[in-house]
């Protein structure tokens, strides 16, 4: 029925099934598609995914409990990540040592998960940008990012870094979306670590890093959404001021 009634889908929650999107592509425009969102939301996907565009943090697949025994020391203390349905600080447990990450293994329903070395972070950055049906991609400014409780608090725009990693974090971002060959609003999260950047996480949608935009910038990320489902020219991402 959504289907027939749309011309156009999209979501703004990245653990729809793919497979909903695949079909309903087969009648209408979807975005992002289903192959991108399948890798969104798989974490032992998305890692592999972005290890081969941009360098990730140190981690390990925990699918049995012998992985656990199994993964290097310098992973210890960490965080174990379920690989699925995981957003805003659920579905992961900071764990210090072997018998603590078997233990949250099992509390996740020994469920396949991630385990990611705990890392000493300068600062968190997140970059939306939008790819369009025909390639055209825009990036907008840098967030620098405060969490509390596995959650976004405070998004600070522009990142207080230098202009070298923030262009690098554009860069990272438009080149992930390229090689997904993604249509629609993306945002990367990244690390900032001994100052490196190192990838944490796609989300395929508009962001909540990305709310500035509604006040800040000449195009909202929500109004580049409407302009890719519709097939207009991607809207201008500059700021005009700080957020």
């Amino acid at each position: 029925r959504l289907a027939r009634e749309c011309a156009a889908i999209t979501t703004e929650f990245e653990n729809v099934p793919a497979e909903a999107s695949r079909r309903l592509a087969r009648d209408c425009f979807v975005s992002p598609d289903a192959d991108s969102v399948a890798v969104a939301q798989d974490r032992i996907r998305e890692k592999a995914f972005l290890a081969g565009v941009v360098g990730v943090g140190d981690y390990a697949i925990v699918r049995v409990e012998d992985d656990v025994a199994a993964a290097p020391d310098k992973l210890l203390p960490g965080v174990l990540k379920r690989s699925r349905f995981g957003y805003d600080g659920k579905g992961q447990v900071r764990v210090n040592d072997r018998p603590e990450t078997i233990a949250a293994f099992h509390a996740m329903g020994a469920e396949p998960c991630v385990l990611e070395r705990l890392l000493d972070l300068e600062c968190e950055l997140s970059v939306v940008v939008a790819r369009d049906v025909r390639g055209e991609c825009v990036a907008y400014p840098v967030a620098e990012n405060r969490h509390e409780h596995g959650i976004l608090d405070i998004s600070i725009v522009p990142a207080r870094v230098s202009a070298a990693l923030a262009a690098q974090a554009q860069q990272a971002t438009l080149a992930i979306a390229e090689r997904l060959h993604y249509v629609g609003v993306l945002c990367v999260e990244f690390f900032v670590v001994g100052g490196r950047l190192l990838a944490n996480e796609i989300a395929p949608r508009p962001h909540n890093s990305g709310h500035y935009t509604i006040d800040a910038c000449v195009t909202s990320q929500f109004e580049q959404q409407a302009r890719i489902l519709a097939h207009l020219p991607l809207g201008d991402p500059a700021l005009h001021c700080a957020a």
